[in-house]
């Protein structure tokens, strides 16, 4: 007695005998280094440490309150630190005062801070310039309730590689 091969039955057997010739192509390629893409991290540009830390101010916010009786400011100033993309944050409002530290993203190059004027009172943006020269805000610093220094993210940014 003949037996017919139906569609399932078929389909079954021409997908076992498909995948048993594509996994032997994939082993070859596997161990042929030279097919392999190479991948390039931009990240790797940026060393992890600086050769020389400026004492000086990178960028600085200020702007003068309004008590009458003392010269009182809300101010930002913005410091390089020993690993770079890490920058140290001294805040003041009035006689409030503050430290953080701002680690910026890597792009594979080395970004400068910028400060902006904030939308409200006694507000700056912190963000930097993209190869683009476009500003990029990335943290906001505020006076919250009259007497709070606060520094809020106000967007995230990463890199990725892709292969083709």
């Amino acid at each position: 007695m003949k037996r017919k091969l139906t569609a399932p039955s078929f389909l079954v057997l021409s997908f076992y005998f498909s995948s048993c010739h594509s996994n032997n192509q994939n082993n070859s390629a596997q161990t042929d280094s030279a097919s392999k893409p190479i991948v390039i991290n931009p990240t790797n540009n940026v060393p992890e440490f600086r050769k020389t830390i400026s004492k000086d101010i990178i960028a600085e916010y200020k702007e003068k309150t309004d008590n009458p009786l003392n010269n009182w400011y809300f101010s930002v100033k913005i410091y390089e630190s020993e690993k770079t993309l890490h920058y140290i944050m001294k805040l003041q409002f009035e006689e409030i005062k503050g430290e953080d530290t701002l680690k910026l993203p890597n792009f594979g190059y080395e970004l400068k801070p910028v400060i902006q004027k904030g939308k409200e009172k006694y507000s700056c943006v912190i963000g930097f310039m993209d190869d683009k020269n476009k500003f990029r805000e990335y943290k906001l610093v505020h006076v919250e309730d009259g007497n709070h220094l606060k520094v809020t993210t106000l967007k995230h940014y990463s890199v990725a590689t892709y292969q083709e």
